[in-house]
């Protein structure tokens, strides 16, 4: 495998950041493996065995790979929102709250307007998810902007505040006759187109357009270098006559408009209705996989794809191995310790 990326490298394919961020994060991923074998050997289980499980249930077969890609794609979504806030130093826990308040925001558009062609109703649906997520992270960004609440508190705490407001319209107003855990069925035009005939719908696509144009506005835009010199040092950005205060609430907005995205796609994709807890914790997960990937988008699109793995094999190992799914979480925080503590005998890190 370093042949062959050397090989690409040398053939300008792939530039050298990028080789070197393929085979840091591919390190650290196996080292957080080799950690969790020898957890599984400590508690009598076989650790081979175990990952020959994991791989063959997600890898092994089209229909596992495509569970993996539909795991995939809100992590994707949910890590950009996390890692654009950040190129300025902003902390967006609130991820979750802002992807909550989305997909309230996009079902009232599916449930009002489901009458309408889908080419008119997705990309309703589509602008008024990305605005529950911007309108829920301008809070944050305004408070932080005036120097008046940090971020990290203010989204951490609206994640709590976001399911509540979904439930009361869920519970109260939206909730089908059959069952008041959830709205009625989206019509067909609410719903998200899929191919290959799997659950891998439309917001694969999205995603990997986000994840290109946010690589493409950081490298080789003004908007990027002014964000870099933020990230870098706001009072120095600010006395060249750079907008940091207006920075800070826009990228804000936009960060929590991408999470809200990924809240329309869960009710519009994945579901096809708004139940008063859909999301199983995609906020938080996409907040570790950015950190795990240091915010670089190649880091973003590989430890996604892994940690969707990961996940999707989880519910096998309950039934071969006789693991609580519980020891997934143990693996993931494994990652999150290796790359927090930067092991310079992997390989030298490198910014994307």
């Amino acid at each position: 495998m370093r042949q062959i990326l050397n090989a690409l490298k040398r053939s300008d394919l792939v530039g050298q950041k990028t080789v070197n961020a393929v085979l840091r994060y591919g390190f650290m991923m196996l080292f957080a493996f080799l950690l969790f074998g020898i957890i599984l050997l400590i508690s009598g289980k076989d650790p081979i065995q175990s990952y020959k499980d994991i791989f063959s249930s997600t890898l092994g077969s089209a229909y596992g790979f495509s569970e993996v890609i539909v795991t995939m794609m809100p992590l994707l979504i949910t890590a950009l929102a996390v890692a654009l806030p950040a190129r300025i130093i902003l902390i967006n826990i609130g991820v979750e709250g802002q992807l909550y308040m989305g997909a309230c925001f996009a079902t009232w558009g599916a449930l009002t307007f489901g009458h309408l062609p889908a080419w008119i109703l997705l990309p309703m649906m589509i602008l008024l998810g990305m605005a529950g997520g911007s309108l829920w992270a301008f809070i944050p960004g305004y408070l932080r902007a005036m120097g008046i609440v940090n971020e990290t508190i203010t989204t951490l705490l609206l994640n709590s505040v976001a399911p509540m407001i979904v439930s009361f319209f869920v519970f109260g107003f939206w909730h089908s006759p059959m069952d008041t855990n959830k709205t009625p069925i989206f019509s067909p035009s609410a719903r998200l187109p899929t191919f290959f005939n799997t659950r891998i719908d439309l917001s694969l696509i999205i995603a990997l357009f986000l994840l290109g144009l946010f690589w493409f506005v950081m490298k080789y835009t003004r908007w990027g270098l002014e964000m870099k010199a933020i990230g870098g040092n706001p009072q120095a950005a600010r006395r060249n006559g750079i907008p940091v205060k207006g920075y800070l609430i826009v990228v804000m907005c936009i960060g929590g408009a991408i999470a809200g995205l990924a809240g329309m796609a869960q009710v519009s994709g994945y579901y096809g209705v708004l139940l008063a807890n859909f999301s199983r914790g995609i906020g938080f997960m996409g907040f570790l996989i950015s950190w795990l990937a240091a915010g670089s988008p190649v880091g973003i699109l590989i430890t996604s794809f892994v940690i969707s793995i990961i996940i999707s094999g989880g519910n096998l190992l309950q039934l071969t191995r006789d693991l609580p799914y519980a020891v997934i979480n143990i693996l993931l925080a494994f990652a999150l310790f290796v790359v927090l503590a930067r092991p310079n005998f992997l390989i030298k890190r490198n910014e994307a």
